[in-house]
């Protein structure tokens, strides 16, 4: 097992494309991290370079006590799981698995034994003699994981695995890669665009933005204390509402001012946006803290708004209302018995406890 350092990482394209700024990141000792962002974030990059399929331009990788910026990949004692399975169609599952150790010249028992244990582990030991094609894509998945796990290596590296999966079978997949991690205590670094991905499966994830590490927490700790307006908006779906307003104060309170409504501050966050007094902010609150009047309690209410129905999205469980607010369109996600129609006007009521807040010029969270 193995702790993953980075410091001060950076990766410069053909002398000026910065694909990598400045990254600074310690992975502990059998964790799973996620990096996670839109498209040209950095992070595909970010876990090359640890693996050293790419080169560092600046900065230092450790692996364990080692610095690896010039060792070679097959040296790093990584495995790497990618995105398109990478198996050899003429081999079977088997041959697949064993196909590294073979290389490595490991003994003949030695690899039946490891193959077989891994195979168990994945439950397709009745795959070990068909080729890929016969597979499913769970299942050639599963493969690409078991030629991993045989290398029993200090460092798992995931490149998006799970992206060419249905929807149902990226669950079920995500559930059993966090009960293998669990099961074989092994550092994870695991890549992914899906943010549903990285909250239900790191045990911190890392948010990165054109290159530049965001911010790095536990799943609930990003969720409930976005570092700046990026990140609350990347996690949590549907996304949060950004809403312009202003901080007023009036009747001994202090009030968020926007285009359709004023909603009272609580107490315990007046200290932090005091000093906010008639100033312009962006006024945050997630879809999750928005409820339909007829179903919120009776403590909630202080905070009634009015709105007009733009779009109601029936979910089952839950509805999807796309609202107007004076000039502000708002997601409010409801309990699934809302009587809510298009074209008509409703009361709205806000968590202001759940509130958040960010500075208009820099977008960092005020709180």
């Amino acid at each position: 097992m193995a702790t993953v350092n980075l410091e001060h990482v950076t990766k410069i394209y053909e002398g000026k494309v910065e694909a990598v700024k400045d990254a600074t990141l310690d992975i502990k000792d059998k964790e799973f991290i996620v990096l996670v962002g839109p498209s040209g974030c950095g992070k595909t990059t970010t876990l090359r370079m640890v693996a050293g399929l790419e080169e560092i331009t600046k900065g230092t990788i450790r692996i364990g006590d080692r610095v690896v910026n010039d060792v070679e990949p097959k040296d790093r004692d990584i495995a790497m799981v990618f995105q398109n399975y990478a198996l050899y169609p003429h081999m079977t599952v088997y041959q697949n698995m064993a196909f590294g150790l073979k290389l490595r010249k490991f003994p003949k028992h030695e690899i039946e034994s490891r193959v077989r244990e891994a195979a168990r582990i994945l439950n397709i030991e009745e795959l070990l003699d068909r080729k890929p094609k016969q597979l499913s894509g769970g299942q050639r998945q599963r493969v690409a994981v078991g030629r991993a796990i045989v290398r029993n290596p200090k460092v798992f590296l995931f490149d998006e695995p799970l992206s060419n999966l249905d929807a149902k079978l990226r669950v079920q997949m995500r559930a059993e890669l966090k009960k293998l991690h669990q099961r074989l205590e092994t550092t994870a670094i695991y890549v992914t665009h899906d943010q549903v991905e990285a909250m239900t499966m790191g045990d911190r994830i890392v948010i990165l933005r054109d290159g530049v590490i965001q911010q790095v927490g536990t799943p609930l700790e990003v969720y409930l204390h976005p570092g700046n307006r990026f990140v609350a908006g990347f996690i949590g779906s549907p996304p949060m509402n950004f809403i312009p307003a202003t901080v007023i104060s009036k009747n001994s309170a202090f009030w968020v001012k926007t285009s359709g409504f004023e909603l009272k501050i609580p107490e315990d966050k007046v200290e932090k946006l005091g000093p906010y007094k008639d100033k312009e902010i962006i006024f945050g609150i997630r879809p999750e803290n928005i409820y339909d009047k007829m179903f919120a309690v009776a403590a909630q209410k202080e905070n009634t708004f009015k709105v007009k129905v733009d779009v109601v999205e029936p979910m089952g469980n839950e509805a999807y209302l796309h609202v107007l607010s004076g000039s502000d369109l708002i997601t409010a996600r409801v309990d699934f018995r809302t009587k809510a129609s298009p074209g008509e006007e409703m009361d709205l009521v806000a968590d202001m406890n759940l509130m958040h807040a960010f500075d208009k010029q820099t977008e960092k969270a005020i709180m």
